[in-house]
């Protein structure tokens, strides 16, 4: 499949993805995310290898594209976990012992 990536035009397999990220260890997933192989690579990585430019010449948004219609699963920013945090007054309680003080 033919696609425009910053600017340069590239003819882009499925097959030929997979093989150039073979071997490849992924990098810890901060954004979106591709699906190659069952494994979950950043967009910016596989840009990068497989276009070999560097990663601020292109955006996640074209790598996710790409990658989307050659058939792979792409996934958006990972969710954070909710934190509760602690009042003033709560964090002054639980510190001096008072129980269920931190329980909102």
């Amino acid at each position: 499949m033919r696609c425009v990536i910053a600017r340069y035009p590239f003819d882009l397999t499925k097959d030929g993805v997979m093989e150039s990220m073979k071997g490849i260890t992924p990098e810890p997933i901060t954004g979106e995310s591709v699906v190659i192989s069952r494994r979950r690579y950043p967009v910016k990585q596989v840009g990068e290898i497989v276009t070999r430019q560097d990663r601020r010449d292109f955006t996640g948004g074209e790598i996710v594209r790409a990658m989307t219609r050659l058939g792979f699963t792409c996934h958006e920013h990972p969710q954070a976990t909710p934190v509760q945090v602690l009042t003033p007054l709560q964090n002054a309680s639980a510190l001096l012992g008072a129980p269920g003080a931190w329980e909102a």
